[in-house]
């Protein structure tokens, strides 16, 4: 919404008080378009507020991915490996479910320091193309693009599940699969892939949040943490700005 009303629609910043974001990765864009001199108005960065963060990122996703995994594939985790890409606030909350659910968790990721938290944590750290051989389950937490790509989609054992909570539909390359496999539609929001190799890869929510997509998202606590943080920072670009 940032970047259209700054690109399509400028006219409308005039009206426009302040910003306040709750996203990670929307927060990522703000400092970026600060940095470039393209930010117009205010904007308070919500999402690091340690009530947001450290609670929604970390404790929400800890219970809404697994609600959304098990409503779309009716699948037990115990026993299953189960790869984690990324370890922030995100990644954390979700390596804690499957462990929780007694997973085999294994983490990718970049950070030297999240990913010694991952191991002093007790989890196997290792990199996405090594994970992809042996992962049943695959969720990404990370913000970024390209996480799973072909490379690792060509490497994973059949039915394998891929799924997001991290950052849109770019996090998991479904355009790839769209383009390069067999399509069938299981359920809504479940889709199984048939790769040239032989493979299935079971892709939910079209790789867009899961926690959304195949469940209803958070609970209303965590979420009343989050949402206390946006109304504080309403306040203050009104009255201030």
């Amino acid at each position: 919404l940032t970047n259209l009303v700054h690109n399509k629609y400028p006219q409308l910043l005039e009206g426009v008080k302040g910003i306040s974001e709750e996203t990670t990765t929307g927060v990522h864009n703000l400092y970026k378009m600060f940095r470039e001199g393209l930010l117009k108005v205010p904007a308070i960065n919500v999402n690091d507020s340690v009530t947001k963060s450290k609670f929604d990122n970390l404790y929400g996703c800890r219970e809404s991915l697994l609600d959304g995994i098990k409503r779309a594939t009716d699948i037990m985790i115990a026993g299953k490996v189960c790869v984690v890409g990324g370890y922030g606030d995100v990644g954390k909350g979700c390596a804690q479910a499957f462990k929780g659910f007694g997973g085999r968790v294994i983490v990718t990721e970049i950070d030297p320091i999240n990913a010694l938290q991952a191991a002093m944590e007790g989890f196997q750290v290792t990199t996405m193309e090594e994970a992809s051989e042996t992962g049943q389950i695959f969720v990404t937490t990370t913000g970024n693009i390209d996480i799973i790509t072909k490379e690792h989609f060509l490497r994973m054992k059949d039915d394998a599940i891929v799924c997001n909570i991290g950052h849109f539909d770019c996090e998991v390359d479904v355009a790839w699969l769209e383009n390069n496999a067999k399509k069938v539609n299981i359920k809504q929001h479940v889709d199984r892939y048939e790769l040239d190799n032989g493979n299935h890869i079971i892709v939910l929510a079209a790789g867009r949040l899961v926690n959304l997509g195949c469940a209803t998202g958070h609970s209303s606590f965590v979420m009343s943490n989050s949402f206390t943080n946006q109304v504080l920072a309403q306040i203050e670009l009104w009255t201030k700005h």
